[in-house]
């Protein structure tokens, strides 16, 4: 499964939620949700960029700590499943569960 897509997708508050689940000290929780507190992109056209706007879902693109907060949504997510489930392997933004 290519979950290349929910990169982009996954709310902010199912972020904090994550960490939360797996423990993550709180002062961390805060540090890393300030982040994405007021962040704001462009859109580039031939025609020059977009007013700014604010991103309110998703994770940053390029940042070295999105594949990790990543991995930890999947990981809270899948904890309630993996006990019917024989393997699964997650890597990145990709998927494999095997029967």
């Amino acid at each position: 499964m290519d979950l290349e897509e929910a990169f982009d997708r996954v709310p902010r508050e199912v972020i904090r939620w994550a960490m939360r689940k797996l423990g993550v000290e709180e002062w961390l929780v805060s540090a890393v949700m300030s982040m994405y507190t007021g962040a704001k992109t462009v859109a580039r056209t031939v025609y020059g960029n977009s007013n700014g706007f604010e991103v309110k879902v998703g994770m940053h693109q390029g940042s070295e700590l999105s594949p990790l907060l990543f991995a930890i949504v999947m990981e809270a997510l899948f904890r309630g499943f993996r006990v019917d489930l024989p393997w699964e392997l997650l890597y990145t933004d990709n998927l494999v569960v095997i029967e």
